[in-house]
């Protein structure tokens, strides 16, 4: 099984890239948004130390963290946003290596597939097989914020300043996939790396 993240600015497409590799090939998916969500949640592996860090009081009625409180407590407190980073980043990076185990012990699955935002920052270059880099141009990228959810300049601009520069992205991904154009080209792009790994 081959291990391989998926990373890009905002914009830049991953979702409908990570739609077509799961129809197009014996693969898993996994969102790191969404494993941060499974680990926060009330008995995930985060939530013990979380809840100590942050109180009780960002609960919800369920007894789950409510993510506008926690943001409230988060917002403007540099010392707590470290401590909870601290927290979720490393219980994400623990599901995520367990669950690639399980993979690898079934044989089921010729891929898998790790979705971020901050694939590289949290240097999960260590342990993928290698990293893809989902490439728009601003402009692109902006038109896309704009129009399917309706972000205004401000922030996007603000987004997209808090991201790794091309540059950066390009350094430590072994592909790139132009997602500018067509979503036929995009997709032309990955079968014929998927044909080439074979």
């Amino acid at each position: 099984m081959r291990s391989i993240g998926i990373t890009g600015g905002v914009g830049c497409g991953k979702s409908s890239i990570m739609n077509y590799l799961k129809e197009n090939c014996s693969c898993e998916i996994l969102l790191a948004d969404e494993v941060a969500h499974l680990v926060r949640a009330r008995g995930g592996r985060a939530f013990p130390a979380l809840v100590e860090v942050l109180g009780t009081e960002v609960l919800d009625d369920q007894g789950e963290i409510d993510r506008g409180k926690m943001a409230e407590k988060i917002f403007g407190d540099a010392a707590i946003l470290a401590r909870v980073n601290g927290i979720i980043h490393p219980a994400v990076r623990e599901y995520i290596l367990d669950r690639m185990a399980q993979l690898e012990k079934e044989g089921q699955a010729d891929y898998f597939f790790l979705e971020a935002a901050l694939l590289i920052e949290e240097k999960y270059d260590e342990i993928l097989d290698e990293i893809w880099y989902i490439y728009a141009s601003e402009d692109v990228r902006r038109e896309r914020l704009r129009t399917s959810r309706q972000y205004s300049d401000e922030k996007i601009d603000a987004i997209m300043k808090s991201q790794l520069p091309e540059e950066e992205f390009r350094r430590h991904c072994a592909f790139e996939i132009d997602n500018s154009g067509s979503m036929e080209e995009t997709f032309r792009q990955i079968h014929e790396k998927l044909e080439d790994m074979e």
